[in-house]
């Protein structure tokens, strides 16, 4: 009796190079398949070969880290990059950066550090003349 073939998810692609400005190719035809927002200032980017992309967005975008679904305006170009914008519940969120990225950590993991790093702010003290 042959034994099961376990089923392995692939893994992440893993960039030659992190945090390198980028674009990514017909973003209007399945190019990219998954998101994960980063509070309002920005948003990771899966695409079709599980490279993650990180967008930093100009000023931030209201409702980004409740969206269940976000769209692109590429302003008529082939691809997605830092002239782009991403929409959330129809308000227009110009990114300023579009980089190669490593796959976020989850979601827990992230708050985590962001409220470690807010304690660890709060016990600073300004130094005295």
């Amino acid at each position: 009796m042959a034994a099961p073939v376990e089923a392995k998810r692939p893994e992440p692609y893993v960039w030659p190079e992190l945090g390198v400005e980028s674009k990514i190719i017909f973003p209007h035809h399945d190019a990219i398949r998954n998101f994960e927002a980063d509070g309002s200032d920005g948003v990771w980017l899966e695409d079709r070969q599980r490279r993650w992309y990180y967008a930093e967005l100009m000023g931030g975008c209201h409702d980004l880290d409740f969206a269940q679904a976000i769209g692109f305006d590429t302003g008529g170009s082939p691809h997605f990059d830092k002239f782009s914008s991403i929409i959330v519940r129809g308000q227009k969120c110009p990114l300023i950066s579009l980089q190669t990225s490593e796959k976020p950590l989850p979601r827990k993991e992230r708050l985590k550090l962001r409220n470690a790093a807010k304690v660890a702010a709060k016990d600073v003290v300004a130094p005295s003349n």
